[in-house]
């Protein structure tokens, strides 16, 4: 038994689209350069920097600390909140350790990178001062 002859072709017409994939590939690659650069600057400055995925870690326990967070849910939480970013929390792939972690995703555009952390900067530098508003 075989998979039809309609299937076997739209599985060789997936094959050839290596352009499309290049440019998404050049757009993972800037949006990562995008958030590894700018992020340390809107408080989140211990971070990893990934080699072939498109999302990054990043360890918070200064931010948690800052907010008054008790994990990185409550963070995510507070994030969401004040700057409509969307991170996803530690705790979703650790619920051990999890707490004190958060993951961005860059496969957005690149535009949407920059407006993030526009946003995150400038709710990180409420925090800074002081700006109970930007915590919780």
């Amino acid at each position: 038994i075989s998979a039809p002859t309609l299937s076997q072709l739209a599985g060789v017409a997936a094959f050839e689209c290596e352009e499309e994939l290049e440019r998404h590939v050049q757009r993972y690659k800037k949006n990562r350069e995008v958030l590894v650069s700018r992020l340390p600057g809107c408080g989140f400055s211990r971070l990893s920097t990934p080699q072939g995925a498109f999302y990054l870690y990043c360890e918070v326990s200064n931010l948690l600390k800052l907010t008054g967070c008790r994990d990185s849910m409550q963070l995510a939480t507070l994030i969401l909140k004040h700057c409509a970013v969307a991170i996803t929390p530690g705790l979703d792939f650790d619920p051990a350790r999890g707490g004190k972690y958060i993951r961005f995703s860059f496969s957005g555009s690149t535009t949407d990178m920059h407006a993030a952390c526009d946003r995150l900067q400038a709710w990180h530098t409420g925090l800074s001062t002081g700006s109970r508003k930007a915590a919780l």
